[in-house]
């Protein structure tokens, strides 16, 4: 099965398209407030803590949230979040609305980020059943970070030329797009857990789903590795000022991770899925390990190509995510998924925050480079976890 395949159901194809709107539309908003708070306040630390604050959420939101999809239809569970989050950002282009207000409507809408996410994980073994799910993961990760260069580099143009509030009003137009895709092409089904269970046990056991397999909780080391590359996005701004640029060269350093992202991806697709495996520790080590070269001061084109680099290696969560979810119960795959988003995402927010704070003493190059230093150690104790986890290490 392949790509075309999968391109044939309807219902991939409006998940698809909900995902790939709303992806682009997020990424203009991240851009938007990241340039917002650094012109406000001229702090990396301030600009990279409202850049955290879309990622932090998703400890509430992961583990007690994710679980909706689960209990109710995936498909209502979804577009009721993306209403939700349409209302929200429409009051956050308010102009001259306080920064406190901001950053509390921006925690509201990160919340139902994991509830998105994990409905869509619940419902589209559903919707690609047998050999075209792994293509269908493959090509929607792929695209989604399409979405994302599109959406990093529209959004230094969009704030040039409209202001943050435009590019937060295109945020809020997208979530409602969105909506209107999953309610025109996606089918209604009933929720997968019908047992009566109590919400907190639900949630319990979600948990222990993942705690108690060897192979789960490697696979979740090796996405949390992310929280050590992703220094490149958290002073996006500051490296940006660093390079003489202003807001379309933030769009660049953002969008050039992205691009990467979709070239690996691409370029895994072809490998056979018995290889793959073997690749998860390698390429979490080089998706760290290219920073280093911020640690020589690179111009603007070869600080792309780093950050280029960074994200071709970062395509190994294609193989961790469709893995994942392939070896988890489908009672229980929206709440599990929900706890290793929440571990993700957590990960990621503390990285950005911690990458802000050294950004205010050390500059921005030597940030990168040094997180890029950290996230190979890290990357090399999951790869041993990984490696220990498979039956024929025992």
């Amino acid at each position: 099965m392949g790509f075309r395949d999968v391109l044939g159901v309807t219902e991939f194809r409006a998940l698809f398209a909900a995902q790939l709107v709303s992806v682009t539309g997020d990424q203009l908003a991240r851009v938007a407030l990241s340039i917002l708070v650094y012109d406000r306040t001229n702090s990396p630390g301030w600009a990279a803590l409202t850049y955290a604050l879309t990622f932090l959420p998703d400890l509430v939101g992961g583990p007690l949230l994710s679980g909706l999809a689960d209990r109710y239809p995936p498909r209502t569970v979804m577009v009721l979040a993306d209403v939700l989050r349409a209302l929200a950002v429409a009051v956050m282009a308010t102009p001259g609305l306080p920064l406190p207000a901001v950053a509390a409507l921006l925690v509201g809408v990160q919340l139902f980020n994991p509830v998105w996410n994990s409905a869509r994980a619940a419902l589209l073994p559903q919707v690609l059943p047998s050999d075209t799910f792994v293509p269908g993961m493959g090509l929607l990760m792929m695209l989604v970070q399409a979405g994302q260069v599109a959406g990093f580099a529209l959004g230094g143009l969009l704030v040039a030329g409209l202001g943050t509030g435009g590019a937060l009003l295109a945020d809020a137009a997208s979530f409602a797009v969105s909506a209107l895709f999953l309610v025109s092409g996606v089918l209604p089904r009933p929720p997968r857990e019908s047992s009566g269970v109590r919400w907190w046990r639900h949630v319990r056991a979600g948990w222990t789903v993942v705690a108690r397999d060897r192979r789960r909780l490697a696979l979740v080391a090796l996405g949390c590795v992310s929280g050590l590359y992703i220094a490149g996005e958290a002073v996006a701004a500051p490296y940006a000022a660093e390079l003489g640029g202003g807001a379309v060269v933030v769009g660049l350093l953002l969008g050039a991770y992205a691009l990467g992202n979709v070239l690996g991806m691409a370029a895994l697709s072809r490998i056979p899925p018995a290889r793959r495996s073997r690749l998860l520790g390698p390429l979490a080590v080089l998706a760290c390990a290219a920073l280093l070269g911020c640690a020589l001061q690179p111009d603007l084109a070869a600080t792309l190509t780093l950050f280029t680099l960074s994200g071709v290696a970062s395509s190994y969560n294609l193989i961790a995510n469709t893995t994942f979810v392939q070896l988890t119960p489908d009672t229980q795959r929206a709440q599990a998924f929900g706890f290793a988003l929440t571990a993700l995402r957590v990960s990621q927010g503390l990285g950005v925050v911690l990458a802000g704070l050294a950004a205010e003493r050390v500059a921005p190059h030597g940030v990168v480079a040094g997180a890029g230093a950290l996230g190979v150690l890290a990357a090399l104790g999951a790869a041993r976890l990984w490696r220990q986890a498979q039956p024929d290490s025992r």
